[in-house]
């Protein structure tokens, strides 16, 4: 056992010298918009992203690249999982069956319509499962899942690349947006938590929109969102039958993403635990400011990652397909919405 900890710990102490440069600047812009946030008053989050924009070039190569990757990935499902510790299944339970109807519709008639628009723009049927999956339930995450469970085919790799490149600008674009929709179409707070989690597509994002309206608005709209998630797990069974009637295997490597991301899992599990109330309250708030700054500091590498230019090279048909997905997900959210809650 000592001779293996011992082997260990050079790996150890190389992985952190690797991450370090850039989780701490991910970090420095994280203290940097907390502090504008507090003397100027805007969101938190919404400075993060941009700050994390404008120091876009320190992602694309050098030192900081794998640090930022990691916070951008890594730390914000950490940050995500601990607001299990905010969230009780009496909240679950007073939202009712409503939004998880919703969640059902949105998703299956957002995939449905989006295949069926691939076709019509000339695109492969699986083009349009993919980038309506990704629309539909969980952004970049939903599109790597997806793609591991389709077929083998000489354009999968860019179309997945293009894929999570428009789903994460037009969530991040999102994320500044719809909070504005929100209020110009005087929401209530639980209404605007319905909406945000059901259009907005990375969880990163949906958790910056939410809580920087409100604290209620925030937990309902990751309530949502979480829902959506759970939809991976039929939509990407449905892609595995589709890749078996098609003869084709799942794609190269042999290795699958998990059914259901393990952050949701951690959530789910850490609202249970939390519901019970043997949680001492200075561990919840503990809790608390770990997933806040956690959140705030994946918002800012998330923010470095961005590249929308890379979107100008793919033409114009895919980008308003996904823009098409997006604009029509949305515009589905708020009429359920407007007649069913």
């Amino acid at each position: 056992m000592n001779t293996l900890i011992t082997a260990a710990a050079p790996l150890w102490r190389e992985r952190l010298r690797t991450l370090a440069p850039g989780f701490l600047i991910a970090a420095m812009v994280a203290a940097a918009a907390s502090f504008l946030s507090e003397h100027y008053g805007a969101p938190v989050m919404l400075f993060a992203l941009l700050l994390g924009i404008a120091l876009n070039f320190l992602a694309a190569e050098g030192q900081c690249k794998p640090g930022i990757e990691f916070t951008a990935r890594t730390v914000l499902r950490a940050g995500v999982a601990l607001l299990g510790l905010r969230i009780t299944l009496a909240q679950i339970a007073a939202l009712g069956w409503k939004p998880v109807a919703l969640v059902v519709v949105v998703v299956c008639v957002t995939i449905l319509l989006s295949v069926l628009a691939a076709r019509l723009l000339g695109f492969n049927k699986l083009f349009g499962l993919l980038t309506g999956g990704a629309t539909a339930i969980c952004g970049a995450s939903a599109a790597l899942a997806l793609a591991a469970s389709l077929p083998a085919h000489p354009q999968k790799e860019k179309a997945t690349l293009f894929t999570v490149i428009g789903v994460s600008a037009l969530s991040t674009l999102a994320m500044i947006l719809y909070p504005m929709i929100c209020r110009l179409f005087e929401l209530t707070p639980l209404q605007a938590g319905v909406f945000l989690g059901g259009t907005i597509h990375d969880v990163a994002q949906v958790v910056g929109a939410g809580y920087s309206m409100s604290r209620e608005t925030g937990d309902a709209a990751t309530v949502v969102k979480l829902m959506r998630v759970a939809m991976l797990v039929p939509v990407i069974l449905c892609a595995a039958l589709v890749a078996r009637a098609q003869g084709a295997g799942a794609g190269a490597g042999g290795v699958r993403p998990p059914l259901l991301p393990g952050f949701a899992v951690a959530f789910f599990v850490l609202a249970c635990v939390n519901s019970t109330g043997w949680i001492p309250p200075a561990v919840q708030q503990l809790g608390n400011d770990l997933s806040r700054w956690s959140l705030v500091i994946a918002i800012s590498a998330l923010g470095m990652k961005t590249q929308l230019k890379e979107l100008a090279s793919v033409g114009l048909k895919p980008v308003l397909l996904m823009v098409g997905e997006t604009a029509f997900l949305a515009a589905l959210v708020m009429v359920l919405l407007r007649w069913g809650m």
